[in-house]
């Protein structure tokens, strides 16, 4: 397996990289994603810590743990830790992911607060 990898909203490790990729989140208390869309891969994430704030298609609402986010091919989405409604504590997903390709190269930022915007998107 690999060890987790930190990226700057937190970090996250794989947990099966096969015919599914399924990873395990973990989202720093104020932290967000990229505002992204794949058009290789559909995917599910289940809360399984925290309240998560998950945008899609500019839709926003609150999930809990046990709850599940279901993501097409296409879709903008984006994924937000409030540290108001976690007191400071982290957020924690497992992410599914469905398709025919799971590399970075299939994200598409068109917003992100670490500078990542991808040239084609608008």
């Amino acid at each position: 397996m690999i060890p987790f990898e930190d990226r700057p909203w937190g970090r996250f490790e794989v947990l099966l990289d096969g015919n599914v990729k399924v990873k395990r989140l973990i989202v720093l208390s104020g932290m967000r994603l990229s505002d992204q869309r794949h058009r290789h891969r559909d995917e599910r994430w289940v809360v399984v810590k925290g309240t998560a704030t998950v945008t899609v298609n500019d839709q926003t609402r609150d999930y809990q743990p046990g709850e599940v986010v279901a993501i097409q091919r296409g879709d903008w989405h984006r994924l937000a830790n409030n540290a108001e409604k976690n007191g400071g504590d982290t957020v924690e997903i497992i992410e599914t992911q469905l398709g025919d390709s799971f590399e970075e190269s299939d994200i598409e930022r068109r917003s992100d607060d670490f500078g990542r915007v991808s040239d084609e998107s608008g």
